[in-house]
């Protein structure tokens, strides 16, 4: 029975967390974890934190306390994992060990374990598996898939000339079509960039990138079971969830009544074939629910993380005219007026370390999505627990004066030598690495060619007269930059 008396309420609450504080310090003592800054009663760490970017307080403490510390947020410690070296020996050479996901409040509500980015165990691995496999079956890194891509782009030109080089912002424009290419992938369909049920999807997954990496979101997170009295998020972002859901589960339901074993049009098909074969047992793996999820978070991953690395580009470009221009002199020079194919890239070191550096600067994942521990394990001194939550920094490895001399600039020069042949860097890893490193990356990295040096093949991008260009990052969970408008000017 809860407390009518409000001032009851506060001490029945401070006196529970005061006890799991204490019932979780005796469990973990046990451990020898890193050592990291001292925590307050109840709050943990919280007071330290720039809550509305905490990557930029984890950076900034690995200084001090070294790449590998322990934050506490409220009553859970946290293992921090910073620079490329520590990181690389957690995800790769420890690759199993450090292969788990955490028990995070909001996102185990939002993906009850199912899909393949918040799975775990036998249920990701078997999702991961097939989706590696499907997305290649269905032209991941092959000519069909660079061929639906070059039509987008098609498409993504038209509606920039449609502004006439007047001021537009892009932010829904570059979404929609980079969604096309995951949805050709998933449905077998193109959406145009008006369609009113594309507009809704993408306004959703925006408005939940934006809740689940806002300061009341880690709030949430830390303390569940007081929040939820005092907070919403949970609420909208669960209604948003339920709607991208209906519209997955009447998309398969039509996929399922229209199916030909025989021809797989798509990965809903793929799917529903497995689920078929798959022999009934206790443990199903392709079930609705995990159709459901994987979808979900294909839609979601395929379309933010490219689109929004576009759109640092697209700003980077106004920003430094005259990096802009030698793209666009290599791109005259290499493909002219011909339509940019995946195999130009090899020709374009100049063009290739811009996009490289255009994602570095960007850092649009710079606390990666948390890992956990799935066993006790010895690492670099310290015996971590199973289960504790780890965050491998990739804000801390794209970042690093180490690997990149001027990290905090833009500067493409980073990934080209002397000679203006490009550099592969070690330290370049914002799909993160390991076994749960993103499993569209060389999707992702086709796209992002063909995009952008279709885009600066037939615009010159500037600013609106008088605007002032911001590259702070907008706070949301895939860090995109602060709304912008743009002017593309017509090269051609």
């Amino acid at each position: 029975m809860i407390p009518s008396d409000p001032i009851t309420l506060v001490l029945s609450l401070i006196l529970c967390l005061v006890f799991v504080l204490f019932f979780f310090g005796c469990k973990k003592n046990a451990y020898n974890l890193p050592p990291g800054p001292r925590p307050l009663p109840v709050i943990g760490n919280l007071h330290i934190l720039d809550m509305k970017r905490p990557h930029t307080t984890m950076h900034q403490l690995s200084k001090k306390y070294g790449p590998v510390y322990t934050l506490q947020l409220g009553v859970e410690k946290v293992v921090v994992i910073c620079g490329y070296e520590a990181v690389k020996d957690a995800l790769v050479n420890h690759a199993d060990e450090f292969s788990g996901r955490p028990k995070v409040a909001l996102l185990d509500e939002m993906f009850k374990g199912h899909g393949i980015i918040f799975a775990s165990n036998d249920n990701w691995k078997v999702m991961r598996r097939f989706t590696l496999s499907t997305l290649r079956d269905f032209g991941m890194g092959k000519e069909t898939i660079e061929n639906k891509i070059s039509e987008e782009t098609d498409y993504l030109v038209q509606k920039f000339r449609s502004y006439k080089g007047e001021p537009f912002d892009n932010l829904m424009t570059m979404n929609a079509a980079v969604s096309n290419i995951i949805v050709s992938i998933l449905l077998s369909k193109r959406f145009d960039y008006e369609d009113p049920t594309l507009l809704k999807l993408l306004k959703l997954n925006k408005e939940n990138s934006k809740l689940c990496g806002s300061p009341m979101a880690l709030l949430y997170n830390t303390y569940p079971s007081v929040m939820r009295w005092f907070t919403s998020v949970m609420a909208k972002v669960l209604r948003n969830v339920d709607e991208l859901y209906a519209f997955i589960r009447e998309t398969f339901t039509n996929h399922r009544e229209h199916l030909d074993v025989n021809d797989q049009r798509n990965l809903i098909d793929s799917f529903l074939v497995k689920q078929r074969e798959e022999k009934p047992n206790p443990k199903l793996y392709f079930t609705n629910e995990n159709l459901t999820r994987l979808v979900a978070d294909l839609f979601e991953a395929g379309m933010d993380t490219t689109s929004t690395t576009l759109r640092w580009g697209l700003l980077l470009m106004m920003k430094y005219q005259e990096i802009q221009k030698k793209v666009q002199s290599e791109i005259d020079k290499v493909i002219g007026s011909n339509e940019p194919q995946v195999i130009h890239r090899r020709e374009m070191p100049y063009t290739d370390a811009v996009i490289h550096e255009i994602q570095r600067f960007g850092n649009i994942v710079p606390s990666s999505v948390p890992h956990a521990t799935t066993q006790d394990v010895n690492f670099r001194g310290y015996l971590l627990p199973k289960g504790i939550q780890v965050i491998p920094l990739l804000t801390s490895i794209l970042y690093d004066k180490d690997h990149f001399v001027k990290a905090d600039e833009f500067y493409p020069e980073h990934f080209l030598d002397s000679s203006g042949n490009f550099v592969r860097k070690e330290a370049f890893i914002p799909f993160s690495a390991g076994k749960r490193s993103c499993a569209g990356e060389n999707l992702a990295k086709m796209e992002l060619f063909m995009f952008f040096t279709r885009l600066l093949q037939n615009f010159t991008f500037k600013a609106p007269p008088g605007a002032k260009l911001d590259l702070s990052p907008a706070v949301a969970f895939i860090t995109g930059p602060m709304p912008y408008e743009i002017c593309a000017i017509p090269r051609l």
